[in-house]
């Protein structure tokens, strides 16, 4: 092992990321290895994006092949291994039948992209262009929700109530609305056909992962039913499976027109989709929107395989199964220390509240959940926050129950030391 130290605080990235990063150098399964060669128990998936864990033969190796015959070939032509995933995925549909999966397709077709914010901005566009070949002119708001993230893309960021994220791009796309989370009423007083689309989270991945509640799914399928007003579901971090079902929509009832997907579509390269009806392809003419690198040979055949194992019923139970599992030994940290609150999130994106003022010791509590994420480092695990004051939980979905169990361990140990007044955060 280097004593070098893997902390790397004179970067050459911008200062939109933070002042030390950690250099990672490897990673297998559930675990990651720093250029110091300590290792740590990953709790981040990648930002859930890392699903099957690392070092996976199986994915390199179809990388590998693949790029020995075709790695680019752009938009102008399609290739096998798109032609094969975009069939596979219409084919799904978003409706499990009794938690099995196959109900026939609501979807046409898929465009692939790059990235969750490119995702969401297809949807953005596809829904002002439906209103406006469907209604006409004048039917160009979109809605979006407190508390959700969409991306940082200025179309994106515009359906991203943050001020912090928002106010220093301004002005932003104009006809932006922003309803209450989970407000019933709140909708059905605002939503009307003045609107092109209603973008939403299932559950709200920097929002604190609150939840949407199956009255406001319904309200949403009806609303934008009677109105004709495009339902884009973002499941670029609930998608997948993550959640217990393979869309956190169909676990909930809520009926999109429009699902947008990326993290872990390919594994960790760079790919989404937007799943389309044919109510919107219809409408859609060639040159209307387009992408460079999106659904590239490479990307495509490895996300293939991903949909493959991330679809299959059984590997879905399990998810559910340990996401049960993991829920329960938070709840019980959550009794035994005085700085926990409640749980939150379903399957493997889960959440613990940090009641920061037990913590702070008097100091900002803004400094405490950074101090934290640190303090979780130092122990050797590696894990999220959502919103102020969560503590995010999205592991590689092939984590099994010992590896929850030293996780849980390791939070232990540190609340302990917490709750002893042997660490101090934000000081």
């Amino acid at each position: 092992m280097s004593n070098k130290s893997a902390l790397i605080k004179d970067h050459p990235l911008p200062n939109c990321f933070t002042p030390e990063l950690l250099m990672i150098s490897r990673g297998d399964g559930v675990w990651l290895e720093d250029s110091s060669g300590r290792r740590y128990l990953d709790f981040t998936g990648g930002i859930a994006v890392n699903a099957l864990g690392y070092g996976r033969e199986d994915l390199a190796e179809i990388a590998s092949q693949q790029m020995k015959k075709l790695v680019h070939i752009s938009n102008l032509y399609i290739t096998e291994p798109a032609l094969e995933l975009a069939t596979k995925m219409i084919a799904r549909g978003v409706h499990e039948a009794r938690g099995e999966g196959e109900a026939g397709s609501e979807f046409r077709v898929v465009q692939f992209l790059n990235s969750g914010s490119e995702a969401n901005e297809t949807a953005l566009k596809y829904a002002r262009l439906y209103a406006l070949r469907r209604k006409g002119e004048g039917h160009h708001k979109l809605l979006s929700f407190t508390g959700s993230f969409h991306g940082r893309t200025m179309g994106a960021l515009s359906v991203t109530p943050n001020a912090k994220y928002q106010t220093p791009f301004l002005p932003l796309v104009p006809g932006i609305e922003v309803g209450e989370y989970n407000d019933v009423a709140g909708l059905e007083k605002s939503l009307d056909q003045s609107y092109a689309g209603v973008i939403v989270e299932v559950i709200q991945g920097e929002g604190g992962l609150a939840a949407m509640s199956r009255e406001f799914a319904e309200a949403l399928n009806r609303l934008c039913g009677k109105h004709d007003v495009i339902l884009i579901a973002d499941e670029v971090q609930t998608g997948l499976s993550r959640t217990g079902s393979f869309y956190a929509s169909s676990g909930i009832g809520l009926d999109p027109d429009m699902i947008t997907l990326a993290k872990p579509l390919a594994a960790g390269l760079p790919l989404s989709a937007v799943l389309i009806p044919e109510k919107i392809n219809s409408l859609i003419h060639v040159g209307d929107h387009g992408t460079t690198f999106g659904g590239g040979p490479v990307t495509t055949a490895v996300a293939s395989k991903v949909w493959d194992i991330l679809s299959n019923p059984q590997f879905i139970a399990q998810i559910r199964e340990k996401g049960a599992y993991l829920a329960e030994k938070l709840a019980a940290l959550s009794k035994k220390y005085s700085f926990l609150g409640g749980v939150r999130g379903r399957g493997l994106l889960l959440g613990i509240e940090i009641l920061q003022e037990r913590l702070a010791q008097g100091s900002d509590t803004a400094e405490v959940m950074p101090a934290l994420l640190a303090a979780f480092r130092e122990e050797g695990m590696l894990i999220l926050r959502s919103g102020a004051n969560i503590l995010r939980i999205a592991p590689p979905l092939i984590i099994g129950t010992e590896e929850i169990d030293t996780g849980i361990t390791i939070m232990a140990r540190l609340f302990d030391r917490l709750e002893s007044g042997a660490v101090k955060l934000g000081s």
